[in-house]
C-alpha cells in the first residue's frame, strides 16, 4: 500500500511538473511569439492650418473642438488692405488695356500707309511702331496676372479648411497678426485615422500585409476591427543622428531585448458612439490568415 502511494505521488507530481511545463511553454509562446502587443497608439493626419496671406485676424468662426467640413471658413484676415491692391491692379489693366489699343492703331495706321506709299513712312518707323504695339500687349498681360495674384490675395484672407475634421489647439484671438506660413490652429483629419502598433521584432513572422486585426482601445474597451495596411521598413538607430525613422528606444539597455517595428492598421467601421483621438492607447490582436473578422475595402 505504501508502495502504491508513493506511485500516485510521483505521479502527481510528474503530472503537475508537465502542466506547468506545459503552461509556461504557453505563455512564453504567447508573449514572445503570438501576434499581439499592447503597445498601440490611434494616431491621425493633423493639418496645421497656416495663412497665405499676412494680416490682423478680423473673424474666427469656429471653435476649439469643433466638428467642420472641408471647405468651412476657419478664419478671415483682414480684407481692405487686399481689397484697394485688388482696384489698384484693375485700373493698371484698364491703362494698359488703352494704352494697347492706341499702340496697335498706330501700328496698324503705319503699315496700312506704307503698303499703299512705301515713300510716305519708313521701314525703321513701322518696326517700331509693331514693337510699341507688341511691348504694350506685354505690359497689359503683365497688368492682368498682377491683377490675378492680388483676386488671389483676396479670395485666401479667408482661410478655409482643406479637409473635413475637427478644429484642435485654437489659441488664436480677434486681433492677432497672422504671418504667411505659421500656423494658426489644427485640424484632424476625421478620414485619416489609424493604429501604429508596436510589434516584438519575434512576432513578425506571423503577421502579414492584409491580416485582419482587432483592436481594443484602452478608453472603454471599445473594440474596432481592422486590417495590417504595412509593416515599417526601418527604424532609428539610437546611435545614429536624429533623422525622420521612427525611433522605438529599449526599455532596458543592459538587456538585449527584442526591437519593437511598427506595424500600420487600417480601420474598419467605428462602432457608434465611440469617438476617436488621436494619441489613444490600445491593444492590437493580428489574425494570421485572414483568421478573424474582415474589413471590407
Amino acid at each position: 500500500m505504501a508502495v502504491t502511494s508513493r506511485g500516485i505521488r510521483m505521479v502527481v507530481t510528474l503530472v503537475v511538473v508537465a502542466a506547468a511545463v506545459l503552461v509556461g511553454w504557453r505563455l512564453w509562446a504567447f508573449y514572445t511569439l503570438a501576434p499581439w502587443t499592447r503597445d498601440a497608439r490611434v494616431l491621425a493626419n493633423v493639418v496645421e492650418i497656416a495663412p497665405d496671406v499676412s494680416g490682423l485676424i478680423d473673424a474666427i468662426n469656429v471653435k476649439d473642438n469643433q466638428e467642420i467640413r472641408k471647405g468651412d471658413v476657419l478664419f478671415v484676415i483682414d480684407r481692405q488692405r487686399f481689397q484697394v491692391a485688388v482696384q489698384q491692379a484693375q485700373a493698371a489693366v484698364a491703362q494698359r488695356r488703352q494704352a494697347l489699343t492706341l499702340a496697335q492703331d498706330d501700328a496698324d495706321r503705319d503699315s496700312r500707309l506704307r503698303a499703299s506709299d512705301t515713300s510716305a513712312i519708313s521701314v525703321e518707323n513701322v518696326e517700331k511702331s509693331t514693337t510699341r504695339a507688341a511691348e504694350a500687349g506685354a505690359d497689359l498681360a503683365a497688368a492682368e496676372a498682377t491683377l490675378a495674384s492680388a483676386e488671389i490675395d483676396l479670395t485666401r484672407a479667408e482661410v478655409r479648411s482643406p479637409v473635413d475634421g475637427y478644429v484642435t489647439n485654437l489659441t488664436a484671438t480677434v486681433g492677432d497678426y497672422a504671418r504667411v506660413g505659421n500656423g494658426v490652429l489644427a485640424v484632424v483629419d476625421r478620414h485619416s485615422f489609424y493604429v501604429y502598433a508596436y510589434f516584438m521584432e519575434t512576432k513578425l513572422p506571423f503577421i502579414r500585409v492584409g491580416d485582419a486585426a482587432t483592436v481594443t482601445l484602452m478608453a472603454g474597451d471599445a473594440q474596432i476591427e481592422g486590417k495590417v495596411e504595412g509593416i515599417s521598413r526601418a527604424i532609428g538607430d539610437a546611435n545614429a543622428t536624429a533623422g525622420l525613422l521612427a525611433r522605438v528606444d529599449p526599455e532596458f539597455e543592459w538587456i538585449r531585448l527584442a526591437q519593437r517595428i511598427p506595424v500600420r492598421i487600417r480601420l474598419g467601421e467605428v462602432p457608434e458612439g465611440v469617438p476617436l483621438i488621436s494619441g489613444l492607447s490600445a491593444t492590437v490582436v493580428v489574425h494570421p490568415g485572414g483568421t478573424g473578422p474582415q474589413v471590407a475595402e
